[in-house]
């Protein structure tokens, strides 16, 4: 029994996303009303099926004429135009625009035929007897948005994969998408494990903590696009946890457990993988915090078990579990994005691991400097409210120093 809890391998952190990413495979698509599909990650490229704008457009309140007649006009020697119509934004011309003539248009109307420029109302003068005098000259294209000038057919505008906001939202109202193909929300079960957990509406008691993980890991798996189910606090039987998550497979596509995985009499996920059938890729990562971290492919599904304490159990999704979900989602960019950094402060926490800090990042005179989000230690959940990038220091006795220039891992990447 001593085989997993004491002789593990270990494992560098990429070399452990790379295992993990191995059995990336596509959730299936479903389809879903345009409004329904905010936040959903689309399952499907979508090319441009008209141009745009598919008419000559005017840019702005004015009138709609012909460049020619316009040649010498200025404030002091306006030229005189007779006014055909006017054109409001949804209705198509009436007549084409002649010699020394013009329209009254709005901004966003269709441009009459015959017109090659439009003149800002702001340099007109209204007359009577359906006539305007402009005092500027204009030249041809002015004011005017050709056909398909943003978008011509066929052009490929999303990719799969990409998540749905607001820009992505009007380029598929523009195209007609009342329904969009998105893949299908992963059903991710997050187990607890530890007879001192206490569910989060009850009141504390001596030596207990409330369950407060599975919530933070089911808002994350929420964040990453799939659906958490919180399941029952595992008890500390191996058998009974076992027969917990052979049930939970069934009907979720992952699992995530958090707490029994170090070497401890009670972590009971290091008993479960030395009795299983399942495949463990590793048990030990070279990092702080979280070292600990094992994922095991089971039954054809992957679980993740991550270490008990929040910020661990924080870091250890971020590294691990975000990317594989966004992976089955169609994401090509699975790993965080990174920037380089100056620290802000001495870290003098030396480690034969690199660690991976909760910080935060801010722009200051061009430059990025970061600093950690309070005390960095694995136990501590309050920083993690604050956390908006991963702060790596390199392996050795030494930490690293205030101004120092650091890898910067970023968990806000609103852009993918």
């Amino acid at each position: 029994m001593t085989g997993y809890r004491f002789q593990r391998k270990l494992v560098q952190v990429e070399d452990a996303q790379q295992a993990v990413l191995h059995y990336v495979r596509l959730q299936e698509t479903e389809e879903v009303g345009l409004a329904e599909s905010f936040g959903r990650r689309l399952a499907v490229t979508v090319t441009a099926n008209h141009p745009v704008p598919h008419f000559r457009r005017s840019g702005v309140d004015g009138y709609a004429l012909r460049a020619a007649d316009s040649i010498g006009s200025t404030p002091g020697q306006p030229v005189k135009l007779a006014v055909t119509e006017m054109i409001p934004c949804g209705t198509m011309p009436s007549l084409p625009v002649g010699k020394g003539q013009a329209a009254r248009i709005m901004t966003g109307a269709v441009v009459p035929e015959g017109a090659d420029a439009v003149i800002m109302i702001e340099m007109t003068d209204t007359l009577a007897d359906q006539e305007v005098c402009i005092h500027k000259q204009m030249a041809e294209g002015d004011n005017i948005t050709p056909i398909g000038q943003e978008v011509v057919p066929g052009e490929v505008l999303l990719q799969p994969g990409r998540i749905i906001r607001s820009g992505e939202a009007a380029v598929l109202a523009t195209f007609g998408f009342d329904r969009v193909r998105v893949f299908r929300k992963p059903r991710v079960a997050i187990f607890s494990t530890g007879s001192e957990l206490l569910e989060v509406g009850l009141p504390l008691e001596p030596g207990k903590i409330r369950n407060s993980n599975s919530y933070m890991l089911a808002a994350q798996v929420t964040e990453t696009g799939g659906e958490p189910v919180i399941m029952s606090v595992l008890p500390d039987e191996p058998a009974e946890v076992e027969r917990a998550l052979l049930e939970a497979l069934e009907d979720v596509d992952l699992i995530i457990t958090t707490g029994g995985v170090s070497v401890g009499d009670k972590d009971v996920l290091v008993d479960v993988f030395e009795r299983w059938d399942g495949q463990l890729l590793f048990n030990k990562i070279a990092m702080r915090p979280g070292s600990p971290t094992s994922v095991g492919f089971w039954r054809g599904k992957l679980l993740f078990a991550l270490s008990g304490n929040p910020g661990a159990s924080f870091v250890g999704f971020e590294l691990f579990v975000r990317p594989y979900i966004k992976g089955i989602l169609g994401c090509s960019e699975r790993t965080h994005a990174e920037t380089k950094g100056y620290l802000q402060d001495d870290y003098a926490k030396g480690s034969a691991y690199p660690r991976y800090v909760r910080g935060t990042m801010k722009l200051q005179e061009g430059r990025v400097c970061v600093e950690p989000a309070g005390k960095d230690k694995s136990s501590i959940m309050r920083s993690i409210k604050d956390a908006d990038c991963l702060i790596h220091i390199p392996a050795g006795g030494r930490g690293a120093e205030r101004e120092e220039l650091v890898r910067v891992l970023l968990l806000n990447e609103t852009h993918i």
